[in-house]
């Protein structure tokens, strides 16, 4: 089954970005945050441009699919 990867949890740590303050950015719950992180929900497509222009990264430095 694919995976996708992501590096959020240190991009946060780098940036000293809290999961509320990303929630309240992004407009999505914390619960969304942390689900995201620990890869029990991939995001929308339309997230994860978010998350990226957020971050001010590409997607690829964001994200990696892995397939298992």
């Amino acid at each position: 089954m694919p995976k996708i990867n992501n590096n959020i949890i240190s991009l946060r740590a780098t940036n000293n970005i809290t999961q509320i303050e990303l929630a309240k950015a992004l407009k999505v719950s914390r619960q969304t945050i942390i689900n995201i992180e620990t890869y029990c929900y991939n995001p929308s497509l339309e997230l994860a441009f978010k998350i990226s222009k957020y971050f001010n990264q590409p997607l690829e430095k964001i994200f990696n699919y892995k397939k298992e």
